[in-house]
């Protein structure tokens, strides 16, 4: 009898600590969840409109009302740089060509480097004059060096707003001077951001802190950025501020740390001070918080496909960027792997930048990221002779 009721006072004893013990830990946990959300609810408390991003993989890590349609102001000019950058790539224009300034260039108000009627400038000070000092001018020149006209290069900049997917965008001009139908949005901005910072000597221009136009000229002209992060945070080299009345202070910032790239759009601040503080606090949680694991260097070989009756047999795949995923530190360690999902063989002809397969990048049995895997180059059709020549080599040459 003794031995029954010691039995079930221990059994009750159990019962009676086991639960509370359980409440708390759920409660902990809980309690942990939710002051997480709070240590990123906060990071742009003033902005009307932010949004941190990984700029590798695009990962949103934190946002507040990203899609909301406001004006960019001079933000605008990120899409005239990319713009830029791409048909210097093309080689419709070089960084050496002279621009001749045209009246309408030279009577842009607000931000300028003071071009007059007729100067001649190259595309590299322009471009610092944009990235720099956000010379409306200097942009002007630029979009009408590239397309003819500004109002040629606005439908370009809204053609590859459409190209690059975004919803909340759409250009009336290439310096963001105050417009009707004038409009993007935080995420829209992060993903052109993304796509600058693409051709990667772009920050030698939004991350020089000071330099000079017309320095053989009797007075040359000092260009300071606008964005004092690139001197006061460590990693910062870009990207573009902005300021209308009506847009208030807005800021798009790029900063790099142990192979981490993160993007950080702020609209709408009240002030820079409040501008700069809340966007050093975005990429603090970013850096602090996160890290990267890298799959795949740029140039790395991927994988290979058989391309049947191609003039090439075989299609050699290789990292067009770098392949990583953002993981958060202290999370779990389940291990990281990587699958190419390509067809055993494709069929010839096979064009530049085809589709021809996806890398899925996998945690546990949860997907993180799928990359699209595109044909580096184009395979025709062999021809007969070459299929021939082909099909005997292999029938003599089996071992």
């Amino acid at each position: 009898m003794k031995k029954w009721l010691l039995a079930v006072v221990a059994a009750l004893s159990l019962a009676i600590t086991a639960f509370p013990l359980s409440g708390f830990a759920e409660e902990k946990a809980a309690s942990e969840k939710i002051s997480q959300k709070a240590s990123a609810s906060d990071l742009a408390a003033s902005a009307r409109s932010a949004i941190l991003m990984d700029a590798d993989t695009g990962t949103v890590i934190y946002e507040k009302n990203s899609h909301e349609k406001l004006p960019p102001a001079s933000i605008t000019k990120i899409m005239t740089m990319l713009l830029t950058m791409e048909a210097i790539d093309e080689g419709k224009i070089k960084l050496e060509d002279k621009v001749q300034t045209s009246d309408y260039a030279a009577s842009m108000g607000g931000s300028q480097i003071f071009l007059e009627p007729g100067e001649e400038m190259t595309v590299n000070d322009l471009l610092k004059g944009v990235a720099m000092a956000s010379g409306n001018d200097a942009s002007v020149a630029l979009a009408e060096k590239i397309s003819g006209t500004e109002e040629a290069f606005v439908a370009l900049m809204n053609e590859r707003a459409e190209q690059l997917g975004l919803k909340d965008t759409h250009f009336a001009n290439c310096n963001g001077l105050p417009a009707n139908n004038h409009y993007s949005s935080a995420h829209d901005i992060a993903v052109i951001s993304r796509e600058l910072l693409k051709h990667s000597y772009i920050t030698k221009y939004t991350g020089t802190y000071q330099d000079y136009l017309r320095k053989d000229s009797e007075k040359p002209f000092w260009l300071v950025n606008t964005n004092k992060l690139v001197r006061f945070y460590s990693g910062a080299d870009g990207l573009k501020t902005g300021y209308t009345s009506e847009a208030k202070f807005c800021l798009s910032a790029t900063a790099l740390r142990d192979g981490m790239r993160v993007v950080a759009v702020v609209l709408g601040e009240p002030n820079t001070k409040t501008r700069n503080n809340e966007v050093s606090k975005m990429f603090d949680y970013a850096f602090a918080q996160y890290t990267m694991h890298p799959i795949y260097k740029l140039g790395d070989e991927i994988g290979k496909v058989k391309i049947q009756k191609g003039k090439t047999a075989v299609l050699t795949l290789k990292a067009d960027q770098s392949y990583s995923v953002l993981l958060k530190k202290g999370g779990k360690k389940t291990e990281i792997r990587h699958e190419l999902q390509v067809p055993a063989k494709l069929m010839a002809p096979v064009k530049e930048g085809q589709v021809v397969g996806k890398l899925v990048v996998y945690q546990g049995d949860q997907v993180l990221k799928e990359y699209e895997l595109k044909s580096p180059t184009t395979i025709n059709k062999a021809g007969w002779w070459t299929l021939f020549k082909r099909t005997t080599s292999k029938l003599f040459f089996v071992k």
